[in-house]
């Protein structure tokens, strides 16, 4: 074994950075979404950071050709990658505080996940010009390294998004890591520095051991965290009002949601009667007034199953089929938000677009509520994923999109390339204003395209129904921008704007 500690050495490291980096998307998304952005950003730095210290450990490995010094690096990236693991929360909420997601994403990447890449990266030349015994042989054993350390990055890939973020925390995995770089740089140089690398792994030990307390010590009072392959849950009680959901009817609620920006489903708690959102509400009364003898529905996006638990109560002669992505999301609602199993309801665990492609079933209706607040899933958005939409409904059936945007302005480019998108394919598009008045302000809106020719009624007997039609927006719609299509959906640009104007608001 000790005649190949060099290749199991590049190749833990080569590992520990695609596990540091699909970890740290997650941290992120926690914060700021999964957008494309946030991708690039995260990227970025890593790459950045990765030839840094490629270019670091090789001159450093020429001035300094010993173990002692690379002992030193995988030390200090044990260090670093523990670091993160113990202050991510408490960096994450620091650069919250700005308004530019791609600036939290930047800055938090930088500072939470550039130093441990930066060491990393620095082993792989190093071990080279340790490994250089022969100066006919260097191509080869440099080559041999570096292939080592790319099957590390492969197992890592694999290990990571298929087995740990099914079993483990992001906390616990960074604390994993910083372990195994901590025995790597013992193996290497095991007698110096002993103290201090001890020291170290105790506190990286007793931080694994003691995760899931310290990860609750930056968590509100109350609330719970579940972690998902996906993006990770936060359940937690909270009041129906606006300073928490926006809206204001004073009762207790319990409250899903996967970033702080946004509650993405929530259950009153004084009696699970009725639906906390009003966009949610909007639905309701669109299909009651557009499609009332709606049998067999489909909604994409479950989260908390609000929506499907009212829809089954009030049409108790209809069924709901929900395609939920995330396993772990299914699970919450069943312990937290009284979904039971029902014969009237079938759960798909699979990506929306994925099932609509997939799928043969005919619907009346079909519900769109899979968007985040700036985390746009863009296949749901294009003119194909919309065509997909028309081929799955019956005549005379519609789609109700929940969807962030302003009408007006700059920041309501989403919402009109989502109109024209849809007006492509239906009829009939309208877009109702969930409960803002005024066209610039971003807020809340349903979009509700309706496969027949003839026009809606948009008034009704009854009030309530009355109300929420009343909110529909009777003036042109601008047609500045291109319809989303699956080579061009600039929807992750289009939410920067809305970003933008929400904070302005």
């Amino acid at each position: 074994m000790k005649k190949y500690i060099l290749e199991i050495t590049v190749f833990v490291t080569g590992l520990g950075i695609m596990t540091f980096e699909l970890v740290g998307a997650k941290v992120l998304a926690a914060f700021v979404g999964t957008s494309i952005l946030v991708w690039t950003c995260l990227i970025g730095v890593i790459l950045t950071c990765l030839s840094a210290g490629y270019w670091w450990g090789g001159r450093l490995a020429d001035k300094n050709p010993d173990r002692r010094h690379f002992s030193l690096i995988l030390f200090g990236s044990a260090v670093f990658v523990g670091l993160a693991g113990f202050f991510k929360f408490s960096v994450m909420n620091f650069f919250g505080k700005l308004n530019d997601t791609r600036m939290i994403a930047l800055l938090g990447s930088l500072v939470l996940f550039g130093p441990g890449s930066f060491l990393m990266a620095a082993v792989s030349p190093f071990a080279a010009r340790l490994k250089i015994a022969n100066l006919k042989a260097t191509g080869e054993t440099v080559g041999n390294l570096y292939a080592v350390s790319t099957v590390g990055s492969i197992a890592g890939t694999f290990l990571t998004g298929l087995v740990l973020f099914l079993y483990f925390s992001n906390t616990e995995i960074i604390l994993l890591l910083a372990l195994v770089l901590l025995l790597a740089a013992g193996l290497n140089f095991g007698s110096r520095g002993l103290k201090a690398k001890i020291a170290v792994g105790a506190v990286l030990l007793a931080g694994l051991i003691g995760a899931p307390r310290w990860d609750k010590l930056f968590l509100p009072t109350g609330e719970i965290y579940i972690n998902s392959q996906y993006s990770d849950i936060m359940v937690a009680p909270g009041t129906d009002n606006i300073s928490e959901t926006g809206y204001g009817t004073g009762r207790p609620i319990l409250k899903l949601f996967t970033d702080p920006l946004d509650t993405e489903s929530a259950m009153f708690l004084d009696s699970d009667n009725g639906l906390v959102f009003p966009y949610e509400q909007m639905f309701r009364a669109v299909a009651t007034q557009f499609n009332p003898g709606a049998k067999k529905t489909l909604i994409i996006g479950g989260a908390g199953y609000s929506f499907p638990k009212d829809f089954l109560k009030n049409n108790p002669a209809a069924t709901m089929d929900v395609v939920e992505i995330d396993p772990q999301m299914t699970a919450t609602a069943k312990k937290y938000f009284n979904l039971t199993d029902n014969p009237r309801l079938n759960i798909y665990q699979q990506d929306g677009r994925v099932f609509l492609n997939q799928n043969s079933n005919k619907y009346d209706d079909i519900f769109v509520d899979a968007f985040k607040t700036y985390s746009i899933p863009y296949q749901l958005t294009t003119l194909e994923a919309v065509q997909e939409e028309s081929q799955a409904l019956n005549s005379g059936g519609l789609v109700a999109v929940n969807l962030l945007s302003s009408i007006t302005g700059d920041s309501g480019k989403f919402l009109r390339a989502e109109y024209a998108t849809y007006k492509k394919v239906f009829p009939q598009v309208y877009v109702f204003r969930v409960n803002v008045p005024f066209p610039d302000m971003v807020q809340n809106l349903v979009l509700v395209a309706v496969k027949s020719n003839q026009p809606a009624n948009l008034t009704s007997a009854n009030q309530e129904i009355n109300g929420y039609l009343s909110r529909v927006w009777d003036q042109p719609i601008a047609v500045d921008v291109p319809v989303l299509t699956d080579d061009f959906a600039p929807v992750d640009q289009y939410m920067i704007s809305v970003a933008a104007g929400l904070n302005k608001s």
